[in-house]
C-alpha cells in the first residue's frame, strides 16, 4: 500500500495545518506494515518569514517517505504565496511524476492544495481523501471586496467545485462548514474530524501567578482573518494600569498592528517562538486571548487555537460568532463571548472571568488529538482499502 501525502505545511512548521497532518502521518505509519509506504509532499519550513529553522529536504523514517520543496522568499502576501505554490506545484509533479499510488491525501486551507490532489488523484487513477480545513472562496468574498483579486472568485469557485466532487471522501474540521459543501455536493457523506488538542498542550499551572500585571496573552497568526488590529489598541486604552497585551506572532497585518500600537506601553509584542517555549508564556498569563475580525465568513470556523487555549486551563476570552461562539459556550468552563471588533464588550466579558486555573479533563478527554487522529486514519486506510466505497 503506498499512500501519498500533500500537506503544504508539515513539523517542524509552526501552524495548525503542521500540527494536524505531522501527527495524521505518524498514526498512518503505526497503522500500516513496514512494507507499505507513507509519502508526504510539503514544503520547507515557511510558516513565517521571521520564524526559520532548519528541515532535511529528504527524510526517511521507518516507512515514512518526507519530501520537502524549497519555496521563494515570501511575506503571505497573496502575490508571495501564489509564487510559492507555483514552487511547490512543481516540486510535487517532479517527485510523482513515475510513481503510482493506492490513495492521495490532502490536508487544504487554501484550496490549492486540494485543487492539485484532485488532478493528480485522476492522473494516478487512486481514490482522493480531502481533509478541508477552511473555505477559501467564502474567505475571499469578505477579505478581498475592494479588490480585483475578487474577480477571480468564480474560477475559484470551479476549482472548489471540482476538487470537493473529485473526492471519494471529504472531511470537515469545523461543523459549521457541512452545509456550505452540501450544496456542492449533496450526494456526499461529510466527515467531520475536527482539530485536536495535542499532549504537550495539556500544562500543570498553579492556580495562581504572581506578577506586577495581569496579563492578556495571544499567541499566533497576525493576519486580516484575525483582525487584531481592529481590537487590540482600543482595548489597551480601556485596560486597567493593573492589565497589559501580550501578543506572540507573526503575519501580514503584524506591520499594521505594530503602526495602531504604537505608543502603547502596555502593549507587547513578541516574534514567533518555538512550539515548547509556549508554556511559559501560557503560565505567565491571566488570560488566553482570542479573536476573529467581523466577517461573516468567519461565522462557520471553529479555531484550532481554541483546543489548544481550552487544554491549558487558563480562563479564554473570545472575540467570535457564529460555530465557534456556540462551541466556546458550550463546551469550555470559565469562558467569555463578546462580538468581534467590540472593545467595550471585551472588557465587560473579561469582568467575568474567574482568574486561576480551571482544569477542563473532560473536554480535553474528548478533543485528544490522538483519538481524533485515530478515528481519521481508519477512516483513510478504510478507503484505500475499500476505493469504491463512500
Amino acid at each position: 500500500m503506498r499512500i501519498l501525502v500533500l500537506s503544504f505545511y508539515f513539523e517542524p512548521d509552526l501552524c495548525p495545518g503542521s500540527f494536524r497532518n505531522s501527527a495524521l502521518v505518524k498514526d498512518l505509519s503505526k497503522k500500516l506494515t513496514k512494507e507499505d509506504v507513507v509519502e508526504v509532499i510539503t514544503t520547507e519550513p515557511n510558516r513565517y518569514h521571521t520564524f526559520s529553522v532548519s528541515a532535511p529536504k529528504k527524510e526517511a523514517t521507518g516507512n515514512i517517505r518526507i519530501h520537502r520543496i524549497p519555496l521563494p522568499s515570501h511575506k503571505n502576501d497573496i502575490f508571495g504565496q501564489c509564487r510559492a505554490f507555483v514552487s511547490y506545484t512543481l516540486g510535487v509533479l517532479k517527485v510523482t511524476q513515475n510513481q503510482s499510488y493506492d490513495l492521495v491525501y490532502a490536508s487544504s486551507g487554501r484550496l490549492m492544495t486540494a485543487f492539485l490532489a484532485a488532478l493528480l488523484a485522476r492522473r494516478k487513477q487512486a481514490p482522493l481523501y480531502l481533509d478541508i480545513r477552511d473555505i477559501f472562496t467564502d474567505n475571499m468574498r469578505a477579505l478581498y471586496f475592494h479588490s480585483p483579486v475578487r474577480l477571480l472568485l468564480p474560477l475559484f469557485e470551479q476549482i472548489e467545485r471540482f476538487s470537493v466532487r473529485s473526492a471519494v471522501r471529504v472531511n470537515l474540521v469545523s461543523p459549521g462548514f457541512i452545509e456550505y459543501f452540501r450544496k456542492i455536493d449533496s450526494a456526499k457523506t461529510f466527515r467531520v474530524f475536527t482539530n485536536g488538542i495535542d499532549q504537550e498542550n495539556h500544562y500543570d499551572f498553579p492556580d495562581q501567578c504572581h506578577s506586577e500585571y495581569k496579563e492578556i496573552l495571544y499567541a499566533g497568526n497576525i493576519g486580516d482573518g484575525q483582525g487584531l488590529h481592529r481590537i487590540i489598541p482600543s482595548v489597551a486604552n480601556r485596560l486597567p494600569s493593573s492589565w497589559r497585551i501580550r501578543i506572540i506572532g507573526d503575519g501580514g497585518k503584524r506591520s499594521l498592528l505594530e503602526i495602531a500600537i504604537s505608543g502603547l506601553e502596555n502593549v507587547i509584542l513578541v516574534a514567533p517562538v518555538p512550539r515548547y517555549e509556549l508554556a511559559k508564556y501560557y503560565r505567565a498569563a491571566s488570560v488566553l486571548f482570542l479573536h476573529l475580525n467581523d466577517y461573516s465568513a468567519f461565522e462557520k470556523v471553529l479555531p484550532s487555537k481554541l483546543f489548544e487555549y481550552a487544554a491549558s486551563g487558563k480562563p479564554l476570552l473570545a472575540g467570535v460568532k457564529g460555530t465557534a461562539a456556540t462551541f466556546v459556550r458550550d463546551n469550555i468552563d470559565n469562558s467569555a463571548v463578546f462580538p468581534p471588533c467590540d472593545a467595550d464588550g471585551c472588557l465587560k466579558a473579561l469582568e467575568t472571568l474567574r482568574l486561576g486555573n480551571t482544569p477542563r479533563h473532560s473536554f480535553c478527554e474528548s478533543y485528544q488529538r490522538s483519538y481524533i487522529t485515530d478515528k481519521m486514519t481508519e477512516d483513510i486506510i478504510d478507503l484505500c482499502r475499500n476505493p469504491l466505497e463512500k
